[in-house]
């Protein structure tokens, strides 16, 4: 199991949202942190640390400046996603990303558009492309939902799919949408899911609370699938976990100590 940081950005600022608020209605946003920091700050510190495959989210229009700055702080180092489309993921593998990450793009009509996801395999290759397959729970499954978390599609996600769909990526990244942001814990029946299923790396995210939560996604995923952690972070303004305990757990030898205390807003 690795630890995958992140970046999330929401109007060219690092912040940290509920999943679940993330729709279009004016005043249905729910921050739980937005930092004074840019994202290049957090580039820099999963760089000196040792943490690469993390993940920069364009989360809606206005943070590409912001996005292009955390990949330049550590080219190869970080995926990037949201509205990657197969008109910009050479761009983006240009300006440093290690990989690109795509949801949307890849669905017509709530569908997965086969032809769509090919094309950009063969555009960016197979070993620069990460399925987010972001889901929600309805009707006794878990669907991937699309449109910045907004609409249902009709993609199911079990075995049968995961397994179809890694002919043509690199990687996985599922936030369980339903937990997002909350910090009230993990979404254990998704993440047994992804253990039995998942044939490639792949990273959960969604409801993270505490380090107790982070070895259950060790336990229950069988080592197998990588987790990431926003808001319960120190670093993002959250209580549950010290991002000195991820690096005294997951960093590299010699790098426990880095930079001594939490790495709270403000340190590097």
């Amino acid at each position: 199991m690795r630890f995958r940081p992140c970046i999330d950005l929401h109007d060219g600022k690092v912040k940290q949202i509920v999943g679940s608020t993330l729709r279009d209605e004016p005043g249905a946003l729910r921050a739980n942190f937005s930092s004074s920091l840019p994202a290049s700050h957090y580039a820099s510190l999963y760089r000196r640390d040792q943490l690469p495959g993390g993940h920069v989210v364009m989360l809606g229009p206005g943070n590409e400046a912001a996005a292009a700055e955390a990949l330049a702080a550590w080219p190869g180092g970080l995926q990037v996603g949201g509205g990657v489309t197969a008109d910009n993921a050479e761009r983006w593998l240009a300006r440093g990303a290690s990989h690109v990450i795509v949801t949307s793009w890849i669905f017509r009509e709530g569908q997965v558009d086969m032809q769509r996801l090919a094309h950009l395999a063969g555009l960016v290759g197979k070993a620069h492309l990460v399925l987010d397959l972001s889901c929600r729970f309805r009707e006794n499954a878990y669907y991937v939902v699309s449109e910045h978390w907004q609409r249902f599609t009709s993609l199911r996600l079990d075995g049968a799919t995961l397994s179809a769909l890694a002919a043509y990526c690199d990687e996985f990244l599922v936030h369980a949408v339903d937990v997002e942001g909350t910090c009230t814990g993990l979404d254990a029946g998704l993440l047994a899911l992804l253990a039995e299923a998942a044939p490639i790396p792949t990273t959960y995210a969604g409801g993270i609370s505490s380090m107790a939560d982070l070895e259950l996604v060790e336990r229950v995923g069988r080592g197998r699938i990588d987790a990431t952690v926003g808001s319960a972070l120190d670093i993002f303004g959250g209580q549950g976990i010290k991002y000195s305990d991820i690096l005294a757990r997951f960093a590299p030898a010699g790098r426990e100590m880095a930079g001594g205390g939490g790495h709270r807003e403000g340190s590097l």
